[in-house]
């Protein structure tokens, strides 16, 4: 019994030696393909690459800033907000001090507001711990708040010429397509195997051009399913996917989670040429920022002017405008739309309700584009950019 046993252990370590040999060999052999591609991907870049304003400096505050705007946001909607933005703040000490306000009026356009909040408070770390200078590291750049793995990696990179890869959704879609991995790219154990094998091949020199030409590459040409020009691609003669007809395939996405669909009621309240904004709560969606006051749930006529009534104003006209939606990244606002005008506002209660006219409203407030269909009706251009003096 004992020697039977013996066997049957020797056997399982045997094989398990065995599976545990075939998987590093297997993972030698995509390092080995994806050493091969670094070279005629790194001369694809050199004649196409595209020429963007924060390509045009090592400075990694300029870099810093670009990918955290790039994030969820096309390159060419960021470049006017890119330029703007650092002319309006120059400097890391400047995004530090900026008023909240102000600076959520920079933003305003971009989404996802709390980005660069936490922007804020990573440079105030970058003050208090670094001299005002990012840091020339990647552990310490991803222990500033708002910075991850990627933007890490691409300010390392870029701007330092570390060896270490800047790991986004384009270069995951590569990397899965490249070494036909059929597994969800979501899961935290393949970005770190994807990390691992990039940062293997890191050229010496040229880390930060081969990250930028993985982005380029992604956008530009192994796109999402059904939309790559593999006949164009200059790593086509290495990828698995293009060679077993899986392009369209990959890469393996687990579902997203369905949006919490809402519904609210708009009011666009005008008195003369002035519109109601309200400050939202500090906490939240759209947290901080103002917005044409709304209802959550759908009201008529009827239930509003009453509402306007309780607010101390006498609604003169009312109308009913188009529905709208706008999606955000977990929440979908289904919104019905009433335009009112109002008499005097003298005993309206200020406590939360301020009345702006257009200019003052788009220079001093950040209104979200989340009210663009409405926003129209007062003259104000939400969602787009627009040359604004700050």
């Amino acid at each position: 019994m004992l020697l039977f046993t013996g066997k049957c252990m020797a056997a399982v370590c045997t094989i398990t030696i065995l599976l545990h040999f075939l998987e590093n060999y297997g993972m030698m052999k995509e390092i080995d393909m994806l050493e091969q591609i670094i070279q005629p991907l790194l001369t694809w870049y050199d004649t196409n690459h595209r020429t963007l304003p924060w390509r045009e400096t090592k400075d990694p505050y300029h870099i810093w800033i670009s990918e955290i705007m790039l994030q969820q946001t096309r390159v060419e909607a960021v470049r006017p907000y890119f330029e703007r933005f650092i002319e309006a703040l120059p400097t890391i000490h400047d995004l530090a001090i900026c008023q909240e306000e102000r600076l959520l009026k920079l933003w305003e356009g971009l989404g996802y507001y709390n980005r660069v909040r936490n922007m804020q408070k990573a440079a105030v770390q970058i003050e208090k711990q670094y001299g005002g200078k990012l840091p020339a590291d990647f552990e310490q750049l991803r222990s500033l708040k708002g910075i991850g793995d990627y933007t890490a990696g691409a300010i390392a990179s870029i701007a330092f010429e570390l060896p270490v890869p800047a790991v986004d959704g384009n270069v995951m879609r590569i990397w899965s397509r490249l070494v036909c991995c059929e597994e969800d790219i979501l899961k935290d154990k393949v970005r770190k195997e994807a990390f691992r094998q990039l940062k293997e091949i890191m050229p010496a020199g040229r880390s930060g051009d081969l990250n930028q030409a993985f982005m380029d590459l992604g956008s530009m040409i192994c796109l999402p399913k059904g939309a790559s020009r593999c006949e164009d691609c200059p790593l086509r003669f290495a990828c698995q996917a293009a060679g077993q007809g899986l392009v369209d395939i990959l890469p393996v996405r687990k579902k997203a989670k369905e949006r919490r669909l809402e519904k609210r009621t708009i009011l666009v309240v005008r008195d003369g040429d002035k519109v109601a904004l309200h400050k939202r709560n500090d906490n939240g969606l759209l947290a901080g920022l103002y917005e044409l006051p709304g209802l959550e749930d759908y009201y008529d006529e009827k239930e509003i002017l009453t509402y306007l009534k309780q607010r101390h104003l006498m609604p003169l006209f009312i109308e009913k405008l188009e529905d709208a939606k706008h999606v955000f990244s977990h929440v979908e606002w289904h919104m019905q739309g009433f335009l009112i005008r109002v008499a005097s506002l003298e005993n309206m209660p200020t406590d939360d309700w301020i009345f702006a006219d257009a200019k003052t409203a788009m220079q001093e407030y950040p209104l979200p584009a989340a009210f663009r269909a409405y926003a129209s009706y007062v003259n104000i251009q939400l969602g787009a950019f627009r040359k604004t003096e700050m």
